[in-house]
């Protein structure tokens, strides 16, 4: 990892990122107006480009002000890097129109399909972990690095079931991913907690299988908890509820291995009070700083 200073700040330069190796939260419009009025000490701010993809309103109102407090991440979730189809020319026009206006720090994608012959589905599907898939999503990501004229990150997936025709393992696939097609990774831990979870794995082992050393960001979150037909736990990647132990503590494994990056704390949905996300933002904080929790603090 390589390090600049600016204005007294460490920037973490590493996978193509300027992002503050501290900790951030997602933006969401319930936040816009106490944000802009407290200022608290945040690293970044993080939205969902296809939110933005508009001209004007109330949301790019809110995000000029708070792009000019806080170093900026963009997060894509309409791309489907998976498909069959090539990456829509048109919503990488818009894409890249929107990484203009903004110039954000980072600007990152997810490793699944969304778009099938025409149709788009409003969800994150998984793919088959095989060579056809490998060299789709490699011409996908180079497509889309070319248009937008930066280093993609593409984040690790939550997944619930595998595909019989998959010859790899996740972690492999994701490895060959970025070392063939020159992206970054986005580390999700969540997401390293629940697919792992899902399929019976170690957690620990899955995480030390993916390319750490391209990561140029990582998100940590809240599942649910339900159970298959066969009576066993399966854990859905809500973003609902807070990031849970298990999570921290991989979390403070992840960084033991990377050295301090970006955190981001995602709440999509039962959104909280902002001081809610700001006091998970400081846990983060102290494991970027310190490596470890309070394990007070991480039971509450």
């Amino acid at each position: 990892m390589t390090a600049s200073i600016q204005s007294g700040i460490c920037l973490n330069t590493r996978a193509g990122t300027s992002l503050p190796a501290r900790a951030g939260i997602g933006l969401k419009p319930e936040y816009f107006r106490e944000l802009v009025e407290s200022r608290p000490a945040l690293g970044f701010c993080e939205v969902h480009a296809e939110n933005y993809l508009v001209e004007g309103g109330p949301f790019h109102h809110y995000l000029t002000q708070i792009r000019a407090l806080y170093p900026l991440s963009i997060h894509g979730v309409g791309l489907s890097i998976g498909s069959e189809a090539e990456p829509d020319r048109a919503h990488l026009a818009c894409l890249r129109k929107l990484l203009a206006r903004y110039e954000p720090a980072s600007f990152s994608e997810h490793l699944a399909w969304s778009s099938h012959a025409g149709i788009f589905y409003n969800d994150l599907l998984p793919l088959p972990y095989d060579m056809a898939s490998l060299r789709r999503v490699c011409d996908h990501i180079g497509i889309v690095q070319d248009r937008l004229n930066r280093r993609l990150l593409i984040e690790n997936p939550a997944t619930y079931l595998g595909y019989a025709s998959s010859s790899m393992a996740e972690p492999q696939f994701v490895s060959e991913v970025i070392a063939r097609s020159g992206c970054g990774l986005l580390l999700d831990v969540n997401n390293v907690h629940v697919s792992a979870t899902n399929h019976g794995l170690d957690p620990s082992t899955y995480l030390e299988a993916l390319p750490l050393s391209a990561v140029g960001e990582i998100h940590l979150a809240g599942f649910a908890v339900d159970h298959d037909a066969a009576g066993a736990p399966l854990l859905i990647d809500s973003h609902d509820a807070p990031v849970d132990a298990a999570v921290w503590s991989l979390y403070a494994q992840a960084i033991g291995m990377t050295g301090p990056v970006a955190t981001l704390i995602e709440r999509d949905a039962n959104l909280p009070p902002l001081a809610t996300l700001l006091d998970e933002a400081s846990l983060a904080e102290q494991v970027l700083r310190h490596g470890v929790i309070e394990p007070r603090r991480q039971r509450a």
